[in-house]
């Protein structure tokens, strides 16, 4: 199992805390499925099934959240309230005012939403308490932050933090292709996005395409700036940087395949095998990936004020 996207916060190294706390701290919050009058619900469901809501392999710990949300579109509930009106005006000779109306659409979403579909998804987190990582498997900030909301719930003091760098990475992968030079452990591949600060916010956007140097330096010099970058980590993991620092389209390259652990004698094993597979390279880009981009602004800080 690999996650395919990566929202990264930051945690204390050394993080004290064991599987067996977590567990207790998640339990209060585990999944519920919707009431009949719920549109959503979200909890904590076992990872691997086995009524665990923590999977705990060496100190690398998986979370999984579920959520469950109704289908109830608002074309559907207006359409049924507007024959409801039609029948009430029947009834007392006049039409709904406006406060009849709104307690007529209230009273059909409420007989509608137990007959609703329901659509499922689940987001994953890795907790790394060793190198003092938290990442969600999570394409964009706003469906972390759902995962993060019921964390802060569920733990007391919790002390996560954003990520921050010294060098924004914008500003970063601007200057690799400008420079025509990748960081150290790291490669360019040969998707890119270049947006403009102006108005009009042109963008130009390379998709399996040859980085020319000198293209990209002409639309650079003109103004634009990278917004997304492919890139490679040590010929083992391919990923897009993104300018808010998410990390998109992970992809473990052929060379990791061929490590995982053909000795495993069933799904449990194999899962696990992965999963130590994914969170140990993970934590090692991860800390070259900050690296690149400057190191961490409070820790430079930090450095800086001790010289």
């Amino acid at each position: 199992m690999w996650f395919k996207n990566l929202q990264v916060y930051r945690l204390p190294s050394h993080w004290p805390i064991t599987s067996a706390q977590l567990e207790a701290d998640l339990a209060p919050f585990a999944f519920q499925p919707c009431s009949s009058l719920e549109l959503q619900s979200q909890g904590w469901i076992s990872p691997r099934d086995n009524g665990s809501l923590v999977h705990a392999v060496g100190k690398q710990m998986l979370l999984l959240l579920g959520t469950e949300k109704k289908l109830l579109p608002s074309s559907v509930v207006n359409q049924v309230t507007k024959i409801k009106a039609a029948e009430l005006e029947e009834q007392q000779g006049f039409k709904p005012g406006r406060r009849q109306m709104k307690e007529l659409k209230e009273q059909v979403a409420d007989e509608l939403l137990p007959r609703a579909f329901s659509v499922w998804r689940s987001t994953w987190v890795w907790i790394d308490p060793v190198n003092g990582w938290l990442v969600v498997d999570a394409g964009s900030a706003a469906k972390a932050d759902e995962v993060l909301k019921l964390l802060f719930k569920a733990i007391d003091k919790l002390p996560l933090e954003s990520l921050h760098v010294v060098q924004s990475p914008m500003s970063a992968m601007t200057s690799w292709l400008l420079a025509d030079e990748a960081p150290y452990n790291f490669t360019v591949d040969q998707d890119t996005e270049l947006r403009s600060n102006t108005e009009g916010k042109a963008t130009v956007r390379y998709v399996r395409h040859t980085l020319e140097a000198d293209d990209v330096r002409r639309h650079i010099e003109a103004g634009k700036q990278c917004t997304r970058l492919a890139m490679t980590w040590a010929d083992r993991i391919s990923f897009v940087l993104t300018e808010s620092l998410t990390i998109k389209r992970i992809a473990p390259l052929d060379v990791l395949k061929e490590n995982t652990d053909a000795t495993s004698q069933n799904d449990d094993e194999r899962f696990d095998a992965d999963m130590m597979l994914m969170t140990g390279e993970l934590a090692k880009m991860l800390a070259d990936l900050v690296a690149a981009l400057g190191g961490e602004m409070e820790k430079q800080t930090e450095k800086q004020a001790a010289a």
